[in-house]
């Protein structure tokens, strides 16, 4: 819910505004997203947000009602936490491919035609550019139910790495190699979708329709 959206519109803008000030503006937030571990945002916003100007909960509060606005509240932080590698990830990926769609041949073609630079990008380059990028994003969402070791460690959230950390320091064997085969499913699958999207990626512009 966060990172896509940032993720497919910064991305989008870089792409429009190539090799300008904006796109090497972007270009260096996103090596530094990715470049710097989720951990280290974690204890960044925990500190400036969390502690010193107060808007948001330290720790998430304890309770199964994710409904209640206390709890959606305290989730906010580890949420953000989470979303700046995903964003630069998205940023990075849709940049490249829609970069490389406007520069096509059937972009010239839908500009020879009449059509205006934001009528061919919004018809064409996104329609088209999306195709290699949504499995990206549903491999995302996969990987999003691992949740996260460390951040869950940092926040208190009652996660899956939790439960699985607390496997391992409770000797609980069978709860052990149940998260065990969760984690290796949810791997299996997010690789599955990606991989499958980049070989779709790099064949769908050969059945490109001219007319």
């Amino acid at each position: 819910i966060v990172s896509v959206p940032l993720g497919l519109l910064f991305g989008i803008y870089a792409a429009l505004k190539k090799n300008k000030w904006q796109d090497h503006i972007i270009s260096v937030i996103i090596m530094l997203f990715i470049s710097v571990p989720s951990y280290v945002y974690a204890f960044l916003v925990q500190y400036f947000l969390g502690f010193k100007l107060g808007w948001f909960p330290i720790v998430v509060d304890a309770g199964t009602n994710y409904l209640n606005l206390s709890m959606l509240r305290s989730m906010v932080l580890p949420i953000l936490s989470m979303s700046f590698g995903t964003i630069a990830s998205l940023m990075r990926f849709t940049r490249a491919e829609l970069t490389e769609t406007l520069t096509s041949d059937y972009m010239l073609l839908a500009r020879t035609k009449g059509l205006t630079r934001r009528q061919a990008t919004m018809r064409h380059a996104l329609r088209n550019s999306m195709v290699p990028i949504l499995p990206m994003i549903i491999s995302e969402f996969v990987m999003v139910l691992s949740g996260s070791l460390i951040i869950e460690k940092i926040f208190g959230i009652p996660g899956i790495g939790s439960t699985y950390v607390s496997s391992i320091l409770q000797r609980d064997y069978s709860l052990f190699l149940a998260v065990s085969m969760f984690y290796t499913v949810i791997s299996l699958v997010a690789d599955e979708i990606q991989d499958a999207g980049g070989a779709h990626g790099s064949d769908w512009r050969s059945g490109w329709n001219y007319d």
